[in-house]
């Protein structure tokens, strides 16, 4: 990333993206839209409904994208292509949430776009969410940084949840968390330079930027172990369940398995999904997606007691 004279940055490295795909005669798994929440913020989501019209409202996830806080967006072809196989194996409506990164933006922007856009979704009246989404059946999902952000977000709703209603969160689904920490663990020292598209010093260096100035990585932002940790009860409070994926070559699986263990002792039902494979090995490995997919479905029927309503399990 380079400087610019305004304050803005350029990212040396651009991600492919992909428009929204309304169109039903689409080539595509699921029909897709963009719809602006905050045209001055440039805050938005992308909006997935499967192909086929639904007969009664669908779960609803809404999912916040990975990028270390500081690249990617919704738009961006890994996280499109992954809302689309969302919506149309597990039969859901996704709203796919368009936040502000650092460094023009740092934490806690992305937590209060996060809550706002829940808040645009319970009032909203676009038809695609008011005709074909359940809004009392509701998960919130994240991948890497959007795991993180999930996290925060939800303490922070858990406070107010009436005013969320009509929406009704069930669970959280937490994949592969973005956490991080001063001092290292045996899997960040081990796995420091193995990751695909992800290393430790890239993790550090996209923690340096999201921060607040002078935050170390020990911010309760970061290092969800310290500060904090106790509103983790009120998930719990709440009724919600949580969902981990955990991959046995990200290097901050020690951190996750210690957080996940955390929530447990703090009476939060979580279901730990341990797989083998790299941090987002998903947006790679068809099959590891697939994989991904199965788990959240089970996940999603546990909480709701009733048979999985995934494509492949029909």
């Amino acid at each position: 990333m380079v400087l610019n004279a305004d304050g803005s940055y350029t990212r040396l490295v651009s991600f492919p993206t992909s428009p929204p795909k309304p169109d039903p005669d689409s080539d595509t798994p699921a029909l897709s839209k963009d719809v602006i929440i905050d045209d001055t913020k440039k805050t938005g989501v992308r909006i997935y409904i499967p192909k086929e019209t639904p007969v009664q409202k669908l779960p609803l996830i809404v999912y916040y994208h990975g990028g270390g806080f500081v690249v990617m967006s919704a738009a961006t072809t890994m996280n499109h292509d992954f809302c689309d196989q969302l919506a149309a194996y597990l039969r859901v409506v996704v709203v796919s949430v368009d936040y502000r990164n650092a460094p023009e933006h740092r934490l806690p922007a992305a937590y209060d776009d996060g809550v706002e856009a829940l808040h645009w979704i319970k009032s909203t009246q676009d038809p695609w969410l008011t005709d074909f989404a359940d809004f009392s059946n509701c998960y919130l999902m994240g991948s890497s940084a959007g795991a993180n952000l999930v996290y925060h977000a939800a303490l922070r709703v858990s406070q107010h949840l009436a005013d969320l209603k009509p929406l009704n969160i069930k669970g959280l689904i937490l994949h592969n968390l973005f956490i991080g920490g001063v001092e290292r663990t045996e899997s960040e020292i081990r796995l420091a330079s193995t990751g695909f598209l992800f290393t430790l010093s890239l993790s550090d260096s996209m923690w340096d930027l999201a921060l607040p100035v002078g935050a170390t990585r020990d911010h309760e932002y970061c290092n969800l172990m310290r500060g904090g940790l106790d509103d983790t009860g009120r998930i719990k409070d709440v009724g919600w369940r949580v969902m981990t994926v955990i991959r046995d070559g990200d290097l901050m699986m020690d951190r996750q398995i210690e957080f996940a263990k955390a929530l447990e002792l703090k009476g939060v039902e979580c279901t730990c999904f341990y797989g083998d494979g790299h941090h987002g090995v998903e947006a790679t490995d068809k099959a590891k997606a697939k994989e991904l997919l199965q788990e959240i479905s089970h996940f999603m029927s546990s909480v709701n007691g009733t048979k999985s309503n995934a494509v492949s399990d029909k």
